[in-house]
């Protein structure tokens, strides 16, 4: 399985039965997974998208959006409940315009699931953590 490294963007090869091992990063020796949602942007969003073979699941947000903030610990929560299974991701769509456009956010929070670099689901709105994991299916 392949995992981009949070820390320094290496290409990571660990194999399935390890993702649960809290694995390294064999460049720069940081762990793989941490218990809280990376935050992305659009300099490292596409590689992230493209060469992880985790599911990513990303939330585009942004600071003044009331509903994202009321989201913002159960998306924590769904990250340390799924934490070795898939990245979960946070894109703050006002400082990153690209990802969003790139991607037809047209409100927030919007989740989006991708698997091997393409999209697989989109939900818009806020949802506690119990169901984030239960929509992303993993």
């Amino acid at each position: 399985m392949h995992v981009v490294c949070p820390h320094c963007s290496a290409i990571n090869r660990v194999p399935e039965e390890r993702l649960q091992q809290h694995p390294q990063c064999g460049s720069c020796h940081q762990a793989l997974f941490g218990p809280e949602p990376l935050a992305l942007g659009d300099a490292d969003f596409e590689r992230f998208v493209a060469r992880s073979e985790l599911p990513l699941l990303v939330d585009f947000w942004a600071p003044w959006c009331g509903p994202c903030r009321t989201m913002a610990p159960q998306f924590e929560q769904a990250a340390q409940l799924l934490q070795g299974r898939a990245v979960l991701a946070k894109v703050n769509s006002d400082d990153n315009p690209q990802a969003s456009v790139r991607h037809r956010i047209r409100s927030i929070p919007t989740l989006l699931l991708f698997r091997n670099g393409q999209e697989v689901r989109r939900h818009s709105g806020a949802m506690p953590a119990r169901e984030i994991v239960r929509w992303a299916g993993l």
